[in-house]
This record gives C-alpha cells, sequence and structure tokens, in this order.
C-alpha cells in the first residue's frame, strides 16, 4: 500500500467518450479532474477503423484519432490524464476511495465512472484475425453497417439485439444470413417475427460458426456447422457480425453500486447519479441500448454536470 494518499475533487475511471468528455466539462467547471484510462485507453473506439456517425466529421474519422482528439481536447482544459487502472473501490463511507493498481490510495469528492463495456465475440481465430485487420468482423451493425451496403452479410445471434441488427442490415444490405445456434429464437416473440417476415433475411437454425473465410486481408464468406446432422456449408459473406452481447466492465463496482442482472450500473432515470452519492456514470457501463459514440459522449456530460451540482449542493 501507498504511503501517501491523494486526495481529489473529482476522479474519473475510465476514458472513451464518455470519460474524456465529462474530463472536459468537469475541467472547465474547475473541478480539477483525474483521469484513469483504463486498460484500453480510448476504449472500443480504438478498435474501429473508420467512424462516420460523429457529428462534426464530414468525411468520417478513424477511431483512434477520434479518441486523440478528445483527450488532447480534455487536457487543454487541464484535466490530468493518467495511465493506469483502478483494481478496486471502497464507497462505504463519506469518503469515495480508490486504488490504483492495488497501490496508490485516492480520496476523491466525486467520481465519475466511464469504464465501458466489452463486446462478446466467439473466439474464433479466423474470427480475431478478421476483427484485429478491420477486415469485415463487427460486434456493431449500426456502427458499421454502412460499409456493407447492396453486399451480402452474416450475423450471428439470436437475442432482441440480434434481431434489431439483422433487421437494420437488411436494409441496407442485400442479403443478411442469421445464424441461430439453437432451434429458435431467445429474442422476443415480436422481434423474431418481424425477422422471419423480412425477405432478404435467411435464417440458419441448429446452426454455429465454424470458421471465417477470408482472402488475407478482408471477409469472403463464412463456413458453418449444422450441430444437428453436421454437415459443412460456405455461405458467401463480406461482412460478419457477432452479436451476442456485451459485458459491461463494472465488476470492481458490485459491492457498492446497484447493477442489473447483466452487470450495467442502474442510474436514476434523466440523470447520471447512481444509488450511491458521489458517485456517477456515464458511457456503456449503463447504456445497454444505444451503445454508441455520440450518447456515450451526452452522459459523460451529464455525469459532469451532476458532480458539478453535487459539490455545490455541500458548499
Amino acid at each position: 500500500m501507498s504511503d501517501t494518499i491523494e486526495k481529489v475533487k473529482c476522479l474519473i475511471i475510465g476514458s472513451g467518450p464518455a470519460g474524456y468528455t465529462a474530463a472536459i466539462y468537469a475541467s472547465r467547471a474547475n473541478m480539477f479532474p483525474v483521469l484513469y484510462q483504463g486498460t484500453q485507453p480510448g476504449g472500443q473506439l480504438t478498435t474501429t477503423n473508420e467512424v462516420e456517425n460523429w457529428p462534426g466529421n464530414p468525411e468520417g474519422i478513424t477511431g483512434p484519432e477520434m479518441m486523440v482528439g478528445l483527450q488532447a481536447q480534455a487536457q487543454r482544459f487541464g484535466a490530468d490524464v493518467r495511465d493506469g487502472w483502478v483494481t478496486k473501490v471502497d464507497f462505504s463511507g463519506d469518503v469515495h476511495k480508490a486504488w490504483i493498481q492495488d497501490d496508490k490510495e485516492i480520496h476523491a469528492e466525486t467520481i465519475i465512472i466511464s469504464t465501458g463495456a466489452t463486446a462478446k465475440y466467439l473466439g474464433l481465430p479466423s474470427e480475431q484475425k478478421y476483427l484485429n485487420l478491420g477486415g469485415g468482423v463487427s460486434a456493431c451493425a449500426v456502427c458499421d453497417g454502412f460499409f456493407y451496403r447492396n453486399q451480402e452479410v452474416v450475423i450471428v445471434g439470436a437475442g432482441d439485439s440480434a434481431c434489431e441488427e439483422a433487421h437494420y442490415l437488411s436494409k441496407l444490405c442485400t442479403k443478411v444470413t442469421m445464424i441461430v445456434r439453437k432451434d429458435e429464437f431467445r429474442a422476443s416473440k415480436i422481434m423474431a417475427e418481424r425477422v422471419r417476415k423480412t425477405e432478404n433475411i435467411s435464417i440458419l437454425y441448429n446452426t454455429e460458426t465454424d470458421e471465417v473465410l477470408g482472402d488475407g486481408q478482408v471477409v469472403t464468406g463464412v463456413r458453418v456447422k449444422n450441430n444437428v446432422t453436421g454437415v459443412l456449408t460456405e455461405i458467401p459473406a463480406t461482412g460478419f457480425f457477432v452479436a451476442i452481447g456485451h459485458k459491461p466492465n463494472t465488476d470492481i463496482f458490485k459491492d457498492y453500486l446497484d447493477l442489473d442482472e447483466t452487470g450495467y450500473i442502474k442510474n436514476i432515470p434523466g440523470t447520471a447519479k447512481t444509488n450511491v452519492p458521489g458517485v456517477f456514470v456515464g458511457g456503456d457501463a449503463a447504456d445497454h441500448v444505444y451503445r454508441q459514440a455520440i450518447t456515450a459522449a451526452g452522459t459523460g456530460c451529464m455525469a459532469a454536470l451532476d458532480a458539478e451540482r453535487y459539490l455545490a449542493a455541500k458548499e
């Protein structure tokens, strides 16, 4: 344990659009925020090649470029952006405590959580290869569907999100093939029925992904296996979408904050407030519906404004 305890007005845990936006607003409010970037500085967008739906960049921008710009803007106003991640917290008392890599102890008057969520993937080597290459594997149809306009794609998943994303892709792509592991959807009846009624969506039940096929640079197809008959089939496709859920990065908060059954932090509706006074949340750590950079930035702004008002009320 560190012999010295650092006391701060505002500690921001995590980066990404939510964390950096919170830092911009908190800095401008003279809250002198300290932001720890986490294990993935810049968040999920640092793995995204092209971002075309971020307002103000008509020609599009890469995810890493966008995060570099947001960080620079936060630092311009005085945010103290640091490497490192929080490994433990204690919200049981009046003082909010956090430990950086189990060593450095920080006491914060306010804490803003922007730790995000991590998309779940199948874990196939071929899937990870083309994901890392940016060559046709995605976990966000709304983010990346535009790049596959008038093309054929495959999507894996059986829940509401998978059905929603398949329906979204059907408006852009000539053909969408859904891979469903069991003999029925997990989605609500209305969502499943919407997919079944969409002419250019083909559904393969009792089917699993065997391998993502490609030319070494981009996806060219998907080999699937019927888990009842064992028959292998190759499906031509330029895009492979995975919609099997996200895991919020919130495990270290579970002893103190109210989480839903999946692990998303519950906020008081219409605010960024959690059940612990002085602790706020922004971005995908609390959002299982939209999961967009722009909504994350908006809730990061809300978190900083709520934190500012919390401090003002204490004076």
